[in-house]
């Protein structure tokens, strides 16, 4: 039963991780996603390297190395994933030793990717202000960050055409919104016809700032205020079941009412949205439209909390059996007498990334709603390291009066030497401070990290490092943690 339920909470909390991810993780890995990957495999490399040798010339069993290596990263899965090796392979008592390995090794593996930060820091003297700015400079230089603009149209060709016909023209490049002629504020509707001097007002990125003036007239940033007279701009939250999956055209909402949808906001990313483009369960919409339209719009789109509170379960049992199915595939590594697995912890976690990432499969919705992901995660994460304390406790005290002082030194190692090494190569070569801390946190899959580099300065630089990092990396000490055991 111990074993069932810790390989149950296991796979619970991965998954729900991994449906974290997912929407993010493709994102991420564009413009520095490269570098910062790069920075984080090293890092486990070199820590691997480490744990290798310390397993050769120290006289610890493969138990206690592999044990130590998880602990030293605070890398839960990869425990999981060798503790079920060790089981399948027959080693005696292996598990628990790991299990112990791991605990004693666990407490600076949390301070001391802190303790690399700070040194880091005042090594090459860091002014964390500066450190911003310039990711801010860079992150405006080559976003895709939407912005709320007005068109001054001054193309005569699209003189006398409707809306319908615009948004054909700019598909993809802006979305409309409203038009400003005269005194007067009116609803975008595919029929509205364009005359000389309107403005027409929506939202698009920068880079099609030159597209959109070619095109169709001069464009200008439009500052974030009310809108006038019967218009109004809100926000929807979509939970209507019968429409999920479906494109904004299929849905219809402009056809219907003098209303369009302007943004489209999933797990956090600001999407701009074009007639293809899908709605899904508890997605947040930008509607801007008549002021007394916006009960029938909210009505028809959902706007129901506790549609989201349901939970979902048939495509978690589904991610969690296709998860088990590919963990169980064997992986055949050079030189290696067995081959390896993703096992329980990454079979999961690689399905949950990308059903998170999809949104839909087929006809069935993945979505998740954050306060079930949460349990999930954190229930998961409960039951997995109560069944290690419980499988380690018994020989934890002998451990640590005979050799566990000496453990604990080769966890530190493991820890420090990785952070401080990689690192300062990458803040040599100019790497930003902010997105370096936010990469180290991720490439030792420590959230206590990532909180206080967070605390360090309020920008979002951290966690979007950590964020591209953080599957590769899951993934790549799950698979090297079996690699020890059988090298």
């Amino acid at each position: 039963m111990l074993h069932f339920v810790k390989e149950f909470g296991l796979i619970l909390f991965v998954y729900a991780l991994g449906i974290d991810i997912g929407p993010r993780f493709l994102g991420t890995l564009k413009s520095n996603g490269l570098k910062l990957n790069m920075i984080a495999v090293a890092v486990v490399l070199l820590g691997f390297t480490i744990a290798t040798f310390v397993k050769y010339y120290s006289g610890i069993t493969t138990a206690q190395a592999v044990g130590l290596m998880s602990g030293a990263v605070t890398n839960t899965p990869g425990l999981g994933a060798a503790q079920q090796i060790l089981n399948e392979i027959g080693i005696q008592n292996g598990a628990s030793e790991a299990g112990m390995a791991y605990a004693l090794a666990y407490p600076f593996g949390v301070i001391g990717v802190i303790a690399g930060m700070i040194i880091i820091r005042l090594l090459f003297r860091i002014n964390v202000k500066a450190e911003n700015e310039k990711y801010v400079a860079k992150y405006n230089e080559g976003a895709r960050r939407i912005e709320s603009i007005s068109v001054q149209v001054t193309n005569a060709n699209v003189f006398g055409k409707n809306i319908g016909f615009i948004k054909q023209k700019l598909q993809g490049e802006m979305v409309i919104s409203r038009v400003g002629r005269g005194n007067e504020m009116l609803v975008a509707s595919d029929s509205l016809t364009i005359e000389h001097g309107d403005i027409i007002y929506g939202a698009a990125p920068e880079v099609h700032f030159s597209d959109i003036e070619l095109k169709v007239g001069k464009v200008s940033l439009q500052e974030k205020r009310s809108l006038p007279g019967n218009l109004a701009m809100f926000h929807v939250l979509f939970t209507n079941r019968k429409l999920a999956g479906k494109t904004i055209e299929q849905i219809g909402i402009y056809r219907r009412y003098e209303a369009n949808i302007t943004r489209i906001i999933r797990s956090g990313i600001e999407i701009l949205p074009n007639s293809d483009t899908v709605v899904e369960m508890g997605d947040l919409l930008r509607i801007v439209g008549k002021r007394d339209l916006l009960e029938d719009v909210k009505n028809e789109l959902g706007n129901s909390v506790k549609e989201l509170t349901a939970p979902n379960t048939i495509p978690i049992f589904l991610g969690i059996v296709l998860g088990v199915i590919v963990g169980s595939i064997p992986i055949f590594v050079p030189g290696l007498s067995a081959p390896a697995k993703l096992g329980l912890a990454g079979g999961p976690l690689l399905i949950a990334i990308f059903f998170g990432h999809k949104g839909r499969i087929w006809h069935l919705s993945t979505y998740i709603s954050p306060g079930a992901n949460a349990f999930l995660r954190e229930f998961g994460i409960l039951l997995f390291l109560t069944c290690v304390g419980i499988e380690s406790g018994e020989g934890f005290v002998s451990a640590l009066l005979n050799g566990g002082i000496k453990l604990m030194g080769y966890g530190v190692l493991i820890t420090i030497v990785p952070v401080i090494a990689v690192g300062a190569i990458a803040r040599a070569l100019k790497l930003n401070y902010l997105e370096l801390i936010g990469a180290l946190a991720g490439s030792m899959t420590d959230p206590p990290a990532l909180e206080f580099a967070n605390g360090m300065y309020s920008s979002n630089a951290q966690s979007a490092a950590y964020a591209t990092v953080y599957p590769l990396t899951m993934i790549l000490r799950i698979v090297l943690a079996q690699v020890l055991i059988f090298i």
